[in-house]
């Protein structure tokens, strides 16, 4: 007897709920042939896959091996029999995107893809960098745009754009200093930074190194837009964003740029997915056509 496709789809989904019942339901089956099921795997292996915890099934040991080796071979055959039954302009993708991504870049491309493949439909899933590689390694999305450091053993990056960030205030006076300050100078002030796991908060803390440690930390927030308009609001305040995301205030004089002597920071735009993802041909016209875009609005 062989282990079946079938056989590993409802181990992980017991893995995962832990519960015969709400398993039988969700995938159409009777409790004893799921329970059947899983008997038979472990006969196959020769090992129980699983413990009975408070009226769980949890994964012992050779069961979250077990788990971990077959899932993305379990995610890649479903990839291949989706990509075979659909043509390739139709179907789904769950796309995860960074916050500034999602603001200020992504959404013209999306519209533009949607108009061109009106049979594709397009779900983002919205976070910071550290939320959108958890996403990816777990399965949860195809693939993402992020920014920043990506420091994970499974997810494989190719850089799609650069980007610079600048120090911002909504201090006028501040900023009228055309010889510009040297960054220590200014870590002394309230600054408002991004939350943690920000791929913007994360370079400009690098990019700041030992001096990071000095810095007067006034208050953390996770969207761009409240920070702007908390700094709009209070004057007096700092902070440091992508210039894209302040281009209309730096024009309506609601914010104003802070020049910084002999540090500049910039960061890259990457493409990430998982290396065990199964690219297929949707999804690869996909990541082409959002290259393309993104690389003709980052030139302007």
């Amino acid at each position: 007897m062989k282990i079946t496709l079938r056989q590993m789809e409802i181990f992980l989904e017991v893995a995962q709920v832990g519960h015969l019942t709400k398993v039988a339901e969700k995938m159409g089956l009777s409790q004893s042939a799921v329970s059947m099921s899983i008997k038979e795997l472990e006969n196959i292996i020769g090992y129980k896959l699983f413990d009975r915890i408070n009226k769980k099934l949890a994964l012992n040991e050779k069961g979250r091996a077990f788990a971990e080796a077959i899932a993305p071979l379990v995610s890649k055959l479903n990839d291949i029999e989706e990509e075979f039954k659909n043509d390739e302009n139709n179907g789904e993708l769950l796309i995860g995107v960074s916050t500034t991504i999602a603001d200020y870049l992504i959404p013209p491309i999306i519209c533009d893809y949607m108009k061109t493949y009106p049979q594709v439909k397009i779900s983002l899933k919205i976070g910071n960098t550290k939320e959108i590689v958890e996403m990816i390694e777990n399965g949860k999305v195809d693939m993402g745009f992020v920014e920043g450091n990506v420091d994970s053993t499974v997810i494989k990056q190719e850089v799609v754009g650069l980007d610079e960030l600048i120090v911002v205030t909504g201090d006028k006076e501040l900023a009228q200093n055309e010889e510009g300050y040297y960054i220590d100078k200014l870590l002394d002030k309230r600054w408002i930074l991004r939350e943690e796991g920000s791929g913007t908060r994360e370079v400009f803390l690098t990019h700041l190194g030992d001096l990071a440690a000095q810095i007067n930390l006034f208050l953390e927030l996770r969207h761009p837009e409240s920070i702007k308009n908390m700094l709009i609001q209070s004057g007096k305040c700092l902070t440091c964003l992508p210039r894209i995301s302040v281009m209309k205030e730096l024009e309506r004089g609601d914010l104003f740029e802070v020049k910084i002597k002999k540090l500049k920071f910039e960061r890259q735009f990457l493409l990430v997915y998982h290396k065990d993802k199964y690219k297929t041909s949707l999804l690869n016209k996909f990541i082409y056509f959002t290259r393309m875009q993104l690389g003709k609005i980052l030139k302007r």
